[in-house]
């Protein structure tokens, strides 16, 4: 079997997030971004897919990028070399971990299309639903606001929630701002108001994305651990690992990093052997599945959770060859006041993450990534790139 061509397909979508002057993306207006569809074709008419682009976090690669870069090294090779390939992309200086992931998550479909089952049980299959959390966008408003989003959210069925309080954004004048100085006191008020209206029995995280200093982390981290939250993710810049390593030792709840760091499942190894995380991070914009697996895998030998980053279809095939020891939630989100989350995206048959009224997210089961396309919407909204 060879690869005969590798196409993009570019459309629009609409899209209610809306970048910043500053780092991190607010909710707002409904615009249309980019979504992407990359196809890996074979001379035995065997195809994968991957999605990625303006309406999920996961990188999308352009028909630029195709045809500049992925075409000239992969055409007339192998599509079941899947781990050869993936060293050739990881060491040419072309291909960003996330490009490599898009392409490798087509390469791992392919392979799920032709065996007629999910990419999860060609690695090994664990599970079929995995408990949710509801992560919220940044900057819902006040402290009793998010307390109230808790509670609709508990009564959806979540059992844990996830905050991101006010990040890159000032409480107080309600306007963006840079990432220092931070507002931990605020966050914090934030937090406490939630623990106090959904109660002991509902699993709690804070992710202040990489906003505070090592004093405001270690302040945050103590009064997180009076209201029982189960772990602080990603306080601090990720480029130092020393600061990490203080910030586990100085306290007893958890730290869930690194979330942003390069160099996929290596660095996280290099983060383990300095005890500078309790629980990993990772998602297949770093390298792909096959990345992915090999950082579960790794944690799972060291006995430390790892919790994959937002949802999404690679993730969740590699959350169902995961059991609950290892990788515990799927992030569900983000999620704001007034909006339906459970609605199917336009251009999908199918939604990657339907929840039960229980707080279980049931994964795709379909062959591959089990990604249901809406060719029909696509073809209507074709745009150029």
């Amino acid at each position: 079997m060879k690869i005969t061509d590798i196409e993009v397909t570019p459309f629009n979508v609409p899209v209610t997030g809306s970048p910043t002057r500053w780092g991190y993306g607010q909710a707002g207006e409904e615009r249309m971004a980019v979504q992407r569809v990359l196809r890996v074709k074979t001379d035995e008419g065997v195809e994968g897919i991957n999605i990625g682009g303006g309406h999920s976090y996961f990188y999308g690669a352009t028909p630029a990028e195709v045809e500049g870069l992925v075409k000239p090294l992969l055409v007339g090779e192998n599509p079941l070399d899947r781990e050869r390939l993936w060293h050739w992309m990881l060491g040419h200086r072309g291909f960003s971990e996330a490009l490599i992931g898009n392409i490798d998550g087509a390469l791992w479909d392919l392979l799920g299309q032709m065996a007629g089952v999910p990419i999860a049980k060609l690695l090994g299959g664990a599970r079929e639903k995995v408990k949710a959390y509801a992560s919220t966008y940044p900057n819902l408003g006040s402290p009793e606001d998010y307390a109230q989003h808790a509670l609709e959210c508990k009564e959806r069925g979540y059992q844990a929630y996830k905050i991101h309080a006010y990040i890159y954004w000032d409480p107080h004048t309600n306007e963006p701002t840079p990432r220092r100085p931070a507002f931990p006191k605020e966050d914090v008020e934030v937090c406490r108001a939630v623990r106090e209206a959904v109660g002991d029995d509902m699993t709690l995280m804070l992710d202040p994305w990489s906003v505070y200093s090592y004093n405001e982390s270690v302040w945050v981290g103590r009064e997180l651990e009076k209201l029982n939250f189960y772990f602080l993710e990603h306080p601090m810049d990720e480029r130092r690992i020393e600061p990490y390593r203080k910030l586990c030792r100085e306290l007893d709840i958890a730290i869930c990093s690194p979330e942003l760091t390069t160099d996929a499942h290596y660095s996280r190894a290099e983060w383990v052997l300095q005890g500078a995380s309790d629980i990993g991070r990772i998602d297949t914009n770093f390298g792909g599945i096959t990345a992915c697996k090999k950082a579960v895998d790794m944690y799972e030998s060291f006995g430390i959770p790892c919790e994959m980053h937002v949802g999404g279809f690679g993730n969740a095939q590699i959350l169902g060859a995961t059991t609950e020891d290892t990788c515990e939630f799927f992030e569900r989100g983000l999620l704001r006041p007034g909006e339906d989350y459970d609605v199917t995206p336009p251009y999908l048959l199918e939604p990657c993450d339907p929840m039960d009224d229980e707080g279980y997210v049931h994964l795709p089961q379909g062959p591959g990534m089990g990604i249901e396309l809406d060719w029909d919407y696509i073809n209507a909204n074709l745009v150029e790139e």
